[in-house]
């Protein structure tokens, strides 16, 4: 084998290590956490108003709150990677306030 290709491939198998590392230390510190639970640690409830961006003619977007379901609930964990079906809290404290894009199709009927 040659030497530039053997050094990639102990590269590629060192990332894998460090991440898989990483991981499993967020998720035993995760746990350690979960056996004295606070109400923000290690899981939080975030609630947000839904923002919806209504694309108009000429380019231009509108934004309303949603009159169906006005605001929305998530759970967060606080950690670096998602655990439990659960986004992590720096996550989605960025994304909850982006408006949800709304598109209106128009069909033909013949």
């Amino acid at each position: 084998m040659s030497a530039p290709r053997q050094l990639f491939e102990r590269l590629v198998i060192g990332l894998a290590l460090t991440i898989a590392l990483v991981y499993a230390g967020d998720y035993i510190y995760l746990r350690a956490r979960m056996i004295h639970p606070t109400p923000t640690v290690p899981f939080e409830s975030i609630t947000a108003p839904r923002i919806l961006a209504i694309q108009e003619k000429n380019n231009r977007v509108s934004y309303q709150t949603d009159e169906q379901n006005p605001m929305q609930t998530f759970v967060c964990v606080h950690s670096l990677f998602p655990h439990y079906g659960n986004q992590p809290c720096w996550y989605l404290k960025k994304k909850i306030d982006q408006p949800i894009p709304m598109a209106i199709l128009v069909t033909k009927v013949f």
